[in-house]
């Protein structure tokens, strides 16, 4: 979805929207259906919550690594404390046992 949703910034300006919407969903098609029975695999040892919660960390992860690297971004320090607090929000949604 990374590549799906931001590719077209670094090289697409000259393609028309509706041609980079086409591609991205292209694109997108291909994670969805590695996504979907994933998650039916997972539902029941994650709950529902938990695996929105990894799908996220997962997600930010990819694009820390993708604006790095495609983009060219750099990685400035109010980033990785962003990142380091989300990081905290997952410690708590799967230290503690649920009801």
């Amino acid at each position: 979805m990374t590549f799906a949703w931001y590719g077209h910034l670094k090289y697409g300006h000259d393609w028309p929207l509706w041609k980079v919407v086409l591609i991205s969903w292209g694109i997108a098609l291909f994670e969805y259906c590695l996504a979907v029975p994933a998650n039916r695999l997972g539902f029941g040892y994650f709950s529902g919550f938990q695996l929105k919660i990894i799908q996220e960390i997962v997600t930010l992860l990819v694009f820390m690594v993708f604006a790095i690297l495609f983009l060219k971004e750099k990685l400035a320090w109010n980033y990785l404390v962003a990142f380091a607090f989300i990081g905290v929000a997952a410690f708590f949604a799967f230290a503690f046992k649920t009801p």
